[in-house]
This record gives structure tokens, C-alpha cells and sequence, in this order.
């Protein structure tokens, strides 16, 4: 692919983010109209002094705005978590979640909805759940030197996703029938939809945290996709390397999960839908993953919340949505990965 026609994608990606953007503020319960909005924006950003309704303002800033910023960065951190996840494992199935920080973050999430805390202690207990199961499954799979380090990985993330997921259930058989079960069964689908300022200014820090490491070590990253005696003999110090991405991509990803639940799908196709637009080299696709992840899951919350009666929970979208989509990428870009 020329220069010429990458620019041409990521500005695509980057208009199509905006315009799905200034979509997802004007769709809902109370339509608003693109004057509305551009009236809005003139005032708050340029001092201007168009007339605004209040009942506009408030519905924009107060009930919209943070729900679609936390679109965004949840939406472009699972991207980018589930891109340096493939790169690093060197397998295109790789997701967020593979080695157990959704299960650690959900079983930290639904400790503290059980003992009836504090919105911000169920958040901050599923950041430090998410954390501290990847922790342990990195302390597991290094441990095992008679095994291949990145199957070691893969391997104690899927044991112990599986006991942290029995944990889980266990205390939702334990739970409140009338107010903690809900309550978890709600947290577990996932959702934007209770998203404040706070909450956005909790995870972002975190998130970006997160991203910087990633993007400092783009260059090195494609040189996990050799060998690692391949990678050693050229300068790389493997383990090391390995172990920045899983940190920065697990900080990535329990940052998203704490404020929105458990969002499937984002990680797993982002990444494939990049790769195929770009090719699979870490410096173009990291930022492409992240506008088109950031684009996919607005576009999934605006549908959830405008589609039906009722709101849709997100996680549910992204699965109906993902699999027919995921199939079709499967098959139409296998020499991607080549």
C-alpha cells in the first residue's frame, strides 16, 4: 500500500469517527437537530451567543457528552489493547481478555456490588481485580520455563479465567435474587449508560496510561512477531518487551472494563479490520485500530440506545454484530497475516 492511499484511510476512519460522532449526539429520546448542535458548539467553544434551549444543553453535555466520550476511550483502548495482544502472541484469535482481565475485573465488580458498595469502590475494585489476575497469570506463565513462554501465558490466563469465572458465578447464586442479581447480571453485559464525568476521569489517566509505552515501543513491537531467539539475536530484549506490552495493554483494558462492564468483540475484530486496511505493521495499525475501534463501539451505543424501546446492552450488539462480520474478515483477509 502506497502513502498516498494510507492517508486516504486514515482520514476516512478519522471522518467517519467524526460524523458518526456528531450522529450519536443528535439521536435519541429527544432528537436534536445539527443547527441545535452547531449552535451549541459555537457558544461553549467560540463564545458566541446563539440562542440554546437549556433542555439542549443539558441533554448534550450532561446525558449524552459523557457517555460518548467513554464510547470512545473504551472503544479505542480495547482496540489498541487487542492489537499489541495479536502482535505480541502472534495469533489473530488473541482478544483483551485472554489473560483473565475481564474475569479478574469482573469477579472485583461483583465482590463489591455483593457487599452492597459504592459506585467508585465496584469501579475501583474491578481496575484492581483486573490487574492483579493478569498479575498472577504473568508470575504463573513465567515460572514455567520447560514450555514455550508465550503458550505458557496463554495457557494460566485460560485456567485461571475459568476459576475466577466459577468464583463468579458461585456469588450469583449467593446474591440478592431482587437487587444484587440484577444489579451483577447488568454490570457482567456491560453498558455506557450509567458513565459519569468522574468516572471518565478516573479510567482516561489510566488509559493513557497505558497507551504511551505502546506507542514508544512501536517500532520494537513488530519484532515480536519473529522468533524470540530471532528477536534476541537482533538486540531485542525479549522478556522485557513482553512484559511492557502485557502491562501497558492490561492497564489498557481494566480501565475500559471498570467504567463499562464487559464489552466483547471490540479487541478481537478491531484489529483484523485495521490489519486489512493497513497490513500488520505495529506503527500504522496501532492508530487506525484505535479511531475504528472508537467508531465501531459509538456506533454500537447509539444503536443500543435508539433501536429499540428499550435499551440493548452493548456487549449483546457487539456479538450480533461482530460474528457475521468477524466470519466475513476471516475469510477475506487470511493473507493479511502472511
Amino acid at each position: 500500500m502506497t502513502r498516498r492511499s494510507r492517508a486516504v484511510v486514515y482520514a476516512g476512519a478519522a471522518l467517519g469517527l467524526v460524523v458518526l460522532t456528531v450522529l450519536a449526539f443528535g439521536a435519541g429520546r429527544f432528537p436534536l437537530s445539527l443547527a441545535e448542535l452547531a449552535a451549541l458548539a459555537a457558544n461553549k467553544l467560540f463564545g458566541a451567543g446563539y440562542e440554546v434551549a437549556p433542555t439542549v444543553e443539558t441533554v448534550v453535555l450532561q446525558v449524552r457528552g459523557p457517555r460518548i466520550l467513554a464510547a470512545l476511550l473504551v472503544g479505542a483502548a480495547l482496540a489498541a489493547a487487542g492489537t499489541a495482544y495479536q502482535g505480541m502472541f502472534r495469533n489473530p484469535l488473541v482478544s483483551p481478555d485472554i489473560l483473565g482481565v475481564s474475569a479478574g475485573a469482573a469477579l472485583g465488580a461483583v465482590l463489591g456490588i455483593f457487599f452492597s458498595q459504592s459506585a467508585l469502590v465496584i469501579q475501583l475494585g474491578a481496575f484492581a481485580g483486573g490487574l492483579a489476575a493478569v498479575g498472577l497469570v504473568y508470575a504463573v506463565g513465567a515460572n514455567v520455563r520447560r514450555h514455550d513462554p508465550i503458550l505458557s501465558l496463554i495457557l494460566a490466563g485460560i485456567v485461571l479465567g475459568t476459576l475466577l469465572g466459577a468464583f463468579i458465578a458461585l456469588i450469583k447464586y449467593l446474591a440478592d435474587p431482587y437487587n444484587q442479581l440484577p444489579a451483577i447480571t447488568y454490570w457482567l453485559l456491560g453498558s455506557l449508560a450509567a458513565v459519569a464525568p468522574s468516572d471518565l476521569a478516573l479510567a482516561a489517566p489510566f488509559a493513557l496510561a497505558g497507551l504511551v509505552p505502546l506507542y514508544l515501543l512501536r517500532w520494537r513491537m513488530n519484532l515480536l512477531s519473529l522468533s524470540d531467539d530471532e528477536a534476541r539475536a537482533l538486540g531485542v530484549p525479549v522478556a522485557r518487551l513482553r512484559l511492557a506490552v502485557v502491562c501497558a495493554a492490561t492497564l489498557m483494558t481494566a480501565a475500559a472494563v471498570a467504567i463499562s462492564g464487559i464489552i466483547g468483540w471490540v479487541g478481537l475484530l478491531i484489529p483484523h479490520a485495521a490489519r486489512m486496511l493497513v497490513g500488520p505493521e505495529f506503527s500504522r495499525l496501532l492508530p487506525l485500530a484505535m479511531v475504528l475501534g472508537a467508531a465501531f463501539l459509538l456506533a454500537v451505543d447509539t444503536l443500543a440506545r435508539t433501536v429499540a424501546p428499550i435499551e440493548l446492552p452493548p456487549g449483546v450488539l457487539t456479538a450480533l454484530i461482530g460474528t457475521p462480520f468477524f466470519l466475513w474478515l476471516f475469510v477475506s483477509a487470511r493473507r493479511a497475516w502472511q
